[in-house]
């Protein structure tokens, strides 16, 4: 009885304070999360059938479009499809005012970039840098960087790219709807949205991957 006594005043209840909004956007990002990873699970499935009816002569040509298919969606070849451009300014207001536009921070950025893969983007290019499944976004002595490189002081361009041109359309409607230009414009930022195109083309991305806990395999071994 005193053990759990002890253990009940130790660890007490913890209430979840967080609001019906907090919850639902989680909610959200979670069934994105899990729309995305069946969507995978798919696309793997019809790479298995596409294996198993392929001519048996001609296996390669298979593996190297599925090598080519898989350096395109993780960015390390350039992309191609439809897509906006966003143009970061200095709002009329700073400009008027006479107000020193700061550097981005971090944080804004960072919740933009994760607002755009819930807004399925599938390619990111931030001020003319690739985003991947491994970049970070951080501050690096007073410099909001991205990949390591300093992203300049606004303007700058961001674009985005997906699929079709209707998710495109969506996109930017989800954008204009979303808190985000008010969040820009506390930071004295403006958001400058172009008109989707059917070919917006993105950078690869262009620096070494580090890979860990992987070793060359040897024959033999």
């Amino acid at each position: 009885m005193l053990a759990i006594q002890f253990n009940t005043m130790q660890n007490p209840e913890q209430r979840d304070t967080r609001d019906v909004w907090e919850i639902r956007k989680e909610l959200s990002v979670e069934t994105q999360y899990h729309s995305e990873l069946l969507t995978r699970i798919r696309e793997a499935q019809q790479l298995v059938v596409q294996y198993e009816s392929s001519q048996a002569d001609r296996p390669e040509r298979l593996v190297e479009q599925s090598i080519k298919q898989l350096q395109q969606d993780i960015g390390l070849l350039p992309y191609e499809g439809p897509g906006v451009t966003i143009t970061v300014t200095p709002s009329e207001e700073a400009i008027a005012f006479g107000l020193t536009i700061e550097p981005i921070s971090p944080e804004l950025l960072v919740r933009f970039v994760n607002e755009m893969n819930r807004f399925q983007a599938k390619a990111i290019e931030i001020d003319g840098k690739r985003l991947i499944y491994s970049s970070a976004i951080r501050d690096i002595n007073g410099n909001t960087t991205i990949n390591t490189l300093p992203i300049k002081t606004p303007p700058f361009e961001i674009k985005l790219a997906t699929d079709s041109i209707e998710t495109v359309e969506k996109l930017v409607a989800q954008i204009q709807a979303s808190g985000l230009a008010d969040d820009f414009y506390l930071e004295n930022y403006a958001l400058e949205i172009g008109e989707p195109v059917e070919k917006l083309s993105i950078t690869s991305y262009d620096q070494p991957i580090a890979v860990n806990y992987l070793t060359e395999w040897k024959e033999g071994d």
